[in-house]
C-alpha cells in the first residue's frame, strides 16, 4: 500500500481532478415480511447517515455517495439475487444482514473482489483475514456475543456458574445455531448445563418452549432471535413469570420493537450489544438538520435513537470511514472494489475520530488488520427500563473470552480453508 496523504493534500488532489462518479453502496434490505421490524429501522439509518453525509460534508472526499436498496425479505435466493443485480454497479461493499444471505455471497464476493461486511452476524470465523480475504464481521461477532452473556453471568454470580442451569432459545437457522458451539465450551469451562430450544420460522408459535422452560426451570434463559420470535419470547417468558433480569438475548434480541409489545412485564430484560443506546449524541443532531428536517429521510424520521436505527448507521458510518481510508491509502477519491478492501483492513476507529463525528463513546475504538477481520470482540450490556422506554448501557465494552472463541475461529477457518483450496494470506 502506498503511503497515506495528509487531508489536506488529498482534498487538493481531488478538487483539482474532473466530476467523479458516485461511490456505490448497496442496501440489502427488508421492509417486508416478518423480520421487517427490525430490518425497516436498520436501513433507515443505513441510508439516512449517507444522506447526511453528502449533505454536510459534500460526500465522502468530494464524491457522492449513492446506495442501491434491493429488498430481499429477509429471502437468501432473493438476497442472492439482488446481489447479482447490482454489483455491476460498482458496488463497494455488501452489508447483508442476514447470515444465510451471508454463507451464500462469501465465495461470490471473494471471485468477484467485492468485500462484505457482516457487523455482528454471518459466519464468525471470518474474522480470520488470512483464510476470509473480503470478508469483516467487525467489531464484534457472534461467538463474542455468547462470550459477552457468559461474562455478565459470571459477574452476577461472583465469577461462579458451577451447577448452574442456562437455556438457549434459538431461532432454528444458521444465524440461531452460531452460539452453541461457542456456549457448549463455555460450559464446560465455568460448569454451567445447556440446553438447547430451537424455534422455527418465523418463531410465532413457542408454547411447548416455554412450557419446557417452566418445567425445567433454567437459572437464565438466553436467545438468539430475530423478528417476531423475540416479541413472542419475551410475551411467553412473562406468561410464566420468568423473572426479565434474568433474560438476555444477543444483540438482534435487543431492539425496541422487541419488549415494547410486552409492556410493563418487559422491564429488566437485557441484551449484548457492541455499541451504545439512545439518542443523546450531535450525530442525531445532525442528521435531524441535515436529513429529516430537509425531508430526505429515508424513513418517516422517528426511529432516530431507536436500537436497529443506531445500528444502521453505525454500520453505514463504518462503511464511510473504511472508503476515507482507502482513498487516502491510494491517492484517490474515485476508490474502486479492491481498493475498498485495503480500507477495511486499513481501518483505525480511533476515540478521537468518533468524537470527531459526533459520535464520542457510541462504541469502542479499534483497528482492523489483514489478519484480523473481527475487530476486538468487546460486548456490553444493556438493559431495558419499561416505564421510561429506554434502553440503558449498564456495562462497559468489555473483552470476550479470546482463549475459547479464538481456538474456534482457527478450528473453523482451518476447516474453510481446507475444503476450498484456500492458502493464508498476510504473510
Amino acid at each position: 500500500m502506498t503511503l497515506k496523504l495528509t487531508t489536506l493534500a488529498l482534498s487538493a488532489l481531488m478538487a483539482a481532478g474532473p466530476a467523479m462518479a458516485d461511490l456505490v453502496f448497496p442496501d440489502l434490505s427488508y421492509r417486508t415480511g416478518p423480520y421487517a421490524a427490525g430490518g425497516i429501522p436498520f436501513s433507515d439509518g443505513y441510508n439516512d447517515y449517507f444522506t447526511l453525509v453528502n449533505e454536510r460534508d459534500g460526500g465522502i472526499g468530494g464524491v457522492k455517495a449513492r446506495v442501491i436498496e434491493c429488498e430481499t425479505g429477509y429471502n437468501t435466493e432473493k438476497g442472492v439475487e439482488c446481489y447479482e443485480s447490482t454489483k455491476g454497479e460498482g458496488a463497494l461493499v455488501y452489508q447483508p444482514l442476514s447470515t444465510g444471505i451471508t454463507y451464500q455471497l462469501i465465495p461470490k464476493v471473494t471471485a468477484d473482489g467485492i468485500a462484505l461486511h457482516t457487523m455482528g452476524y454471518g459466519r464468525t470465523s471470518a474474522a480470520n483475514g488470512k483464510v476470509f480475504s473480503n470478508v469483516f464481521n467487525y467489531p464484534a461477532n457472534y461467538w463474542d456475543g455468547a462470550s459477552g452473556v457468559i461474562n455478565h453471568l459470571l459477574e452476577e454470580n461472583g465469577g461462579d456458574l458451577n451447577g448452574k442451569k442456562v437455556a438457549l432459545v434459538y431461532h432454528n437457522s444458521a444465524y440461531g445455531k452460531e452460539p452453541i458451539r461457542t456456549l457448549e465450551e463455555l460450559g464446560k469451562k465455568h460448569g454451567f448445563e445447556l440446553s438447547l430450544l430451537p424455534v422455527d420460522h418465523p418463531g410465532q408459535e413457542q408454547k411447548s418452549q416455554w412450557l419446557q422452560i417452566r418445567r425445567q426451570q433454567p437459572d437464565y434463559v438466553v436467545m438468539w432471535g430475530w423478528g417476531v420470535m423475540n416479541q413472542v419470547a419475551i410475551q411467553e417468558a412473562a406468561n410464566i413469570r420468568f423473572p426479565m433480569e434474568n433474560f438476555i438475548g444477543v444483540w438482534w434480541s435487543g431492539s425496541d420493537h422487541d419488549v415494547i409489545p410486552a409492556g410493563a412485564k418487559a422491564d429488566g430484560y437485557k441484551a449484548v450489544t457492541f455499541h451504545n443506546v439512545g439518542d443523546d449524541f450531535p450525530v442525531f443532531d445532525d442528521i435531524q438538520t441535515h436529513v429529516v428536517d430537509k425531508g430526505l429521510a429515508a424513513g418517516a424520521g422517528d426511529q432516530i435513537g431507536k436500537v436497529a436505527y443506531n445500528r444502521g448507521m453505525y454500520a453505514a458510518m463504518l462503511a464511510v470511514e473504511a472508503a476515507k481510508t482507502a482513498q487516502e491509502i491510494h491517492g484517490t477519491a474515485e476508490i474502486d472494489a479492491a481498493m475498498m478492501i485495503d480500507g477495511m483492513e486499513g481501518l483505525e476507529l480511533t476515540a478521537e475520530k468518533m468524537t470527531a463525528l459526533g459520535m464520542q463513546n457510541f462504541g469502542p475504538a479499534f483497528n482492523v488488520s489483514c489478519e484480523n477481520h473481527g475487530g476486538p470482540g468487546l460486548v456490553g450490556v444493556t438493559q431495558w427500563d419499561a416505564d421510561t422506554q429506554t434502553w440503558s448501557l449498564i456495562s462497559g465494552f468489555n473483552p470476550t473470552d479470546s482463549e475459547v472463541i479464538g481456538a474456534l475461529v482457527a478450528e473453523d477457518s482451518a476447516s474453510y480453508a481446507a475444503e476450498n483450496n484456500i492458502e493464508e494470506r498476510c504473510n
